[in-house]
């Protein structure tokens, strides 16, 4: 796929973030965009930036990616609509941080839902109009946290490292398959979004002092500019796209030191981390 005009493209989490510069650099680029997210506001703001930005074609829908039979009525519509689907973006997630001893299960069962189940749902129900359209890409966002583990985001490591190890066995079965559909799993470092500040919590955590870090230390490059290599690496039919430098260096860093790598980041960790809360 070596040009993205005209080409059906959904985009799930595209009320903000990533998925909202997403489809601002596709819309400028000539694609016809299917956007979803359950935010119906911000989803109604990047429809109305994407129409400024030139997309042909914008539709686009409420939609809670965890809710398996809602999204697959979704993709039947979505095709039926545009009459075909080219690219899939797999984009909409959520975050959750405290120790696993911590987390409490109604909190795994939310970001298990959306970041891994979510994935999941819209690449089986996309996968299958994908291959017919005889042109097609699946786009599955993981991170740097799943290529590596970091204390304190036990579910979300879980999460992205489920992303990206079924998303590398879908394209060893479309290579198998020979179908002309390209796969690629994304792990972005730190991104200016407000993914910290919407995450969910333990009770041991200080929420405030947890996104304050991770804006003000971690999140390093704005999604503008990381929409710009993941759309690189859909016309290069990259498998793997990393995003940022710390993305690189940390995953350098983790092939080079093995398992020793968990050690350096525990200590490391201890020395960043905003210290518990006190529960009375």
């Amino acid at each position: 796929m070596k040009t993205l005009a005209d080409k059906v493209v959904v985009i799930t989490g595209a009320g903000s973030g990533i998925g909202r510069a997403l489809a601002l650099n596709l819309a400028d680029k000539g694609a016809l965009l299917a956007l979803s997210d359950v935010n119906e506001e911000g989803l109604a703001e990047t429809v109305v930036l994407a129409e400024k930005a030139g997309a042909k074609e914008v539709r686009s829908d409420r939609l809670d990616v965890a809710d398996r039979a809602a999204f697959e009525a979704y993709a039947a519509e979505v095709a039926a609509h545009f009459g075909r689907v080219n690219v899939v973006i797999n984009n909409a997630g959520v975050a959750l941080a405290g120790d696993f001893v911590d987390l409490d299960m109604k909190d795994i069962d939310w970001i298990i839902g959306i970041n891994f189940w979510g994935v999941v749902h819209g690449s089986k129900f996309f996968l299958p109009h994908l291959i017919e359209s005889g042109d097609g890409h699946l786009v599955n966002i993981s991170s740097l946290f799943g290529l590596i583990a970091m204390p304190g985001q036990s579910m979300y490591n879980a999460s992205k490292f489920a992303v990206r190890g079924m998303t590398e066995a879908i394209r060893e079965e479309m290579l198998i398959a020979r179908h002309k559909v390209g796969v690629t799993a994304v792990h972005p470092g730190g991104i200016k979004t407000a993914i910290a500040r919407n995450a969910r919590v333990s009770d041991k955590e200080d929420k405030a002092a947890t996104a304050k870090l991770f804006d003000e230390k971690l999140a390093t490059m704005t999604p503008e500019k990381a929409a710009a290599i993941i759309v690189r690496g859909i016309t290069r039919n990259q498998a793997r796209v990393l995003v940022g430098l710390d993305a690189h260096a940390l995953h350098t860093f983790g092939k080079l030191a093995g398992s020793r790598y968990q050690d350096v980041i525990a200590l490391g960790s201890r020395r960043v981390m905003p210290p518990k809360t006190t529960i009375v």
